[in-house]
């Protein structure tokens, strides 16, 4: 009864938030392609930053000459 309940609060949720970004996505004030960028910056940094120790870079988020790729 339990898991079937966290299961159903867990659906309402991912529900409202997809409904949410369906909404500002297609709003008539929506600046969608900025917040697509936005998004896309977010898991470059995130991704650069967890691939900094094996990288070289210096593994912390934020756009410095250390962050992400390095070239030789």
């Amino acid at each position: 009864m339990g898991d079937q309940l966290i299961s159903s609060v867990v659906t309402v949720l991912t529900a409202i938030v997809g409904l949410a970004i369906v909404a500002t996505l297609v709003s008539k004030n929506a600046n969608t392609p900025n917040i697509i960028g936005a998004g896309g910056n977010a898991f470059s940094n995130a991704l650069s930053a967890a691939e900094g120790p094996v990288m070289g870079g210096n593994g912390s988020f934020g756009t410095g000459s250390n962050s992400g790729y390095q070239t030789y």
